[in-house]
């Protein structure tokens, strides 16, 4: 039976899921799903929005886009946020007891993700059909899982800088960061005994590079952030690292790297036809200068979707574009496909 508890510092709640069974083998002990929920399921049980979190992401970072007057208004919509397995408020190697903590946390796939939520959405909080799967980065990788694995669920389908599957370039660039990360010897194979400070700062710098576009380093656009040179940009990166543990963002990356919609039974590795079988109608929103989830790979993925519609955005915040409440004219850009899509 599944149950629900408040969590301690009461800003969310957590789903106890058992023993989960994983889609690569092996079992998640004990899992954990971290969610919040906004608004009300209405009679119909149909207006929910499910808006995974995405890789440096909470519920608290995707509330930016959430409230009165917003496309995601939690006045017409029972908007639920559940939270990446490895962020640290779901099952992940920093909060995992016993034998599967720190470096021996399971390999956790985004299709396991997703099951996950649907036992939070459907078994638990009695939701009929899915009005909406969104999200952004990573948060869009789960949000195409969702139609993909459950068609007749599904209704509508907005993923923003996103793909259907990790690219083998998005590979690379996950390769370099995790190698940044790891060749700190402090970091010890994962079985470090204090923080990797080194390695953290390195993967953050890294990072940086991959987030935004080219032209936004010609034009010094991260003054636009409050950085009064390159330099300072960098520095704040590393910092905004050093928060996260070490082994969740590898867990999660090793979630990302595992990424494709067709590693369901359903479709046996076979990506067109998964895409194909989407019924969701569909806006596809990459970030025309994303350096990783690019907008050539999203343009095939939307020409395999039944009906989808291509929308780019225009902006030299490369990848960034999509993050949300963080680029005012991105996100009203964002929330007008939105809208228009939900009255479809």
């Amino acid at each position: 039976m599944l149950k629900s508890t408040a969590a301690p510092n009461g800003n969310h709640w957590i789903l106890h899921l058992g023993d989960l069974p994983l889609a690569g083998g092996g079992v998640l002990a004990n899992a954990k799903l971290a969610f919040q929920t906004y608004g009300l399921l209405n009679d119909a049980r149909d207006n929910c929005i499910v808006f995974p979190t995405y890789y440096t992401g909470t519920h608290e970072s995707n509330a930016r886009m959430i409230g009165p007057g917003r496309a995601l208004d939690p006045a017409r919509w029972f908007i639920v946020v559940p939270n990446l397995f490895g962020n640290g408020l779901s099952s992940s190697p920093s909060n995992t007891p016993g034998a599967q903590r720190g470096a021996d946390f399971p390999r956790v796939t985004i299709l396991d993700n997703v099951r996950a939520q649907h036992r939070l959405v459907v078994e638990h909080l009695g939701v009929a059909r899915i009005a909406l799967a969104t999200g952004w980065s990573m948060g869009a990788v789960q949000a195409y899982q969702w139609a993909a694995s459950y068609p007749e669920l599904v209704a509508r389908l907005l993923p923003f800088c996103g793909a259907a599957r990790c690219s083998p370039h998005n590979a690379v660039f996950i390769a370099g960061v995790t190698a940044a990360l790891k060749a700190d010897p402090t970091f010890a194979g994962g079985r470090y005994t204090t923080t990797p400070v080194a390695g953290l700062k390195a993967f953050g710098r890294v990072y940086a590079g991959w987030a935004y576009s080219q032209a936004f380093f010609r034009d010094a656009l991260y003054r636009n952030l409050g950085h009064s040179s390159l330099e300072e940009f960098l520095i704040a990166w590393e910092d905004e690292h050093l928060v996260w543990d070490a082994n969740d963002l590898l867990a999660k990356f090793q979630t990302w790297l595992s990424a494709d919609v067709s590693a369901d039974p359903l479709y046996a590795g076979d990506f067109e036809r998964a895409l194909g079988a989407i019924k969701a109608k569909t806006i596809v929103m990459p970030g025309d200068r994303d350096l990783y989830f690019t907008l050539d790979d999203n343009r095939h993925e939307a020409a395999l979707i039944p009906g989808a519609e291509l929308r780019a955005f225009r902006s030299d915040y490369g990848h960034c574009a999509g993050a949300p409440g963080r680029f005012p004219e991105e996100m009203v850009f964002l929330e007008n496909a939105l809208r228009e899509l939900l009255a479809r």
